[in-house]
């Protein structure tokens, strides 16, 4: 895939690498996927902000398992408006479209990064139990 129009929102804003832009274009073509009927029952190939950062949290937990929050953390993502600021750098350059309902804050109300991508990596703690013997 060819994503050298992803230099010229670079330019203007370095927040966020490269990898950063593509793992969200891929997990946009997950959530494609993931809301297909939904999106046909719809009428629209449009994906929310929210039905995306679901995608984001499915696609990184199969793709990434527990280095996903660490991947993160390197690219400078940390809540899920970083996910937003990129999807709004390739809106207001022209690389993706948006509706009249979408809004930077729709990526506001989001999971928490530990419990979307560290907790379900952790153990369960178990309750140690007295012998029942003397």
């Amino acid at each position: 895939m060819n994503l050298e129009f992803l230099n010229i929102i670079l330019e203007k804003d370095a927040r966020y690498p490269k990898e950063a832009y593509e793992f969200v274009l891929t997990a946009l073509n997950f959530a494609g996927e993931k809301y297909a009927k939904v999106l046909i029952e719809r009428e629209s190939p449009h994906v929310t902000g929210q039905e995306l950062l679901e995608a984001i949290r499915e696609f990184a937990l199969e793709e990434y398992g527990p280095m996903a929050i660490d991947l993160f953390n390197e690219w400078g993502i940390k809540y899920g408006i970083d996910f937003g600021n990129i999807v709004f750098n390739l809106v207001n350059n022209g690389f993706l479209a948006k509706t009249e309902h979408d809004s930077i804050n729709d990526f506001q109300k989001c999971y928490s990064f530990q419990e979307a991508f560290v907790k379900p990596f952790q153990p369960e703690k178990r309750t140690i139990t007295k012998p029942i013997f003397n």
